[in-house]
């Protein structure tokens, strides 16, 4: 599967994600994030510290599910951390899920106040059922 115009058309809905990462074990290490599709990679962001950041900064390797019922998109790929443009992605990111309002309050109460850190995941493959 590719990243067709339905993939997008459903990325584009602002639905959790479940993001894999490899952690220093080998076992996967899973988070629900928040994320953006920009282009052909998808967008996501952290606070410094937290084991995926850590997980992603030794192997750059990660995978993310997005569901709905019984339609899914799930993408692998290589990421990459931005810490320059941070700040802004968990203002437009956050926007996407709570509107407004609710995202400069929460920029001012807390996101502000963190180190974050966006994850650049880079599309290499796409799969899922029902689009």
């Amino acid at each position: 599967m590719e990243l067709t115009e339905a993939v997008r058309n459903f990325l584009d809905v602002p639905r959790f994600a479940v993001a894999a990462t490899i952690s220093q074990d080998g076992t996967p290490q899973l988070t629900v994030v928040w994320y953006e599709l920009r282009g052909d990679e998808i967008i996501m962001n952290t606070a410094k510290g937290r084991l995926k950041e850590l997980n992603l900064r030794r192997d750059p390797r990660m995978s993310l599910c997005v569901e709905d019922g019984y339609q899914y998109v799930t993408i692998k790929g290589t990421a990459r951390l931005d810490e320059v443009n941070a700040q802004k992605d968990i203002e437009i990111i956050s926007a996407r899920y709570v509107g407004q309002e609710r995202a400069k309050e929460m920029m001012r109460t807390q996101f502000s106040r963190e180190h974050r850190v966006s994850v650049r995941l880079q599309i290499e493959k796409v799969s899922g059922i029902g689009l």
